[in-house]
């Protein structure tokens, strides 16, 4: 027996990185899921992977996020296809890193974007789903930027960004909790993703400095973050709204 047995999860973002792992999880704990990402091939090797593990998922692509009806078409198809949703994990991002003096009206929209309004498209259509349902949960990943600053890199929208999906998040709590509707923030620290190795491919001075903060001097791996977010999603977890969780190594602490 999984802890999500015959829950249908919507889960944004999984063409890799925590959106893959997410998904192999919450498959893995009984859940029927349905994933949407804006690359195809990268998508449809992630229901490859879920299904091979032996767990139940469609993919949705591709679906650009950012654009309002797209998100509603996608909320509704992702309801179809189980006959219901009783989770959504808003894991999909798109961001711009740079410091203020040089962070452009361009880079400020493109990450507000990228990173609040993609996470409130899915929330406003998924959640006549939900109440339909009689109750779901809501995951939504932040980071530990929305309640720090960060000098590496320099951050100032994914900070702005961030900041608003944790402030988001409590409202949602506040208006959802009539319905049965759970909203929760999951914020990681400095993880392992393709695009940070991407990213930061062989510059050890960068990985130093972003691992510097956390007091356990390293990077957090995918499922660290995952396995939380499973068991927010779960009924174990049903006392649990309006809250923000780091998954930080420590680097919050101090």
């Amino acid at each position: 027996m999984g802890t999500l047995d015959g829950k249908v999860v919507l889960i944004t973002g999984t063409g890799g990185g925590l959106g893959r792992v997410a998904a192999l999880t919450f498959a893995r704990e009984g859940a029927k899921v349905v994933g949407a990402d804006l690359q195809v091939a990268a998508n449809d090797k992630t229901v490859d992977l879920v299904r091979r593990a032996g767990g139940e998922m469609t993919g949705i692509a591709p679906v650009d996020l950012t654009d309002p009806e797209q998100v509603r078409t996608l909320v509704d198809d992702a309801a179809a296809a189980y006959g219901g949703l009783d989770v959504v994990y808003n894991n999909a991002a798109a961001l711009r890193f740079g410091p203020m003096p040089d962070f452009s009206v361009a880079d400020w929209r493109y990450t507000i974007t990228g990173e609040l309004d993609i996470p409130y498209f899915v929330s406003k259509f998924a959640w006549p789903h939900l109440v339909r349902r009689g109750g779901g949960v809501i995951i939504s990943a932040a980071s530990i930027a929305g309640t720090i600053g960060g000098h590496v890199p320099p951050m100032v929208g994914h900070t702005a960004a961030n900041a608003g999906i944790i402030g988001m998040t409590r409202q949602l709590a506040l208006e959802g909790a009539p319905h049965g509707i759970r909203a929760v923030a999951v914020s990681p620290g400095p993880t392992l993703t393709p695009a940070s190795e991407r990213d930061l491919g062989d510059n050890q001075e960068a990985r130093d400095a972003i691992t510097a903060k956390t007091l356990l001097k390293r990077f957090a791996r995918p499922e660290e973050v995952v396995e939380l977010v499973v068991f927010l999603a779960s009924d174990r977890a049903s006392y649990i709204t309006g809250a923000n969780y780091p998954v930080d190594g420590g680097a919050t602490a101090w």
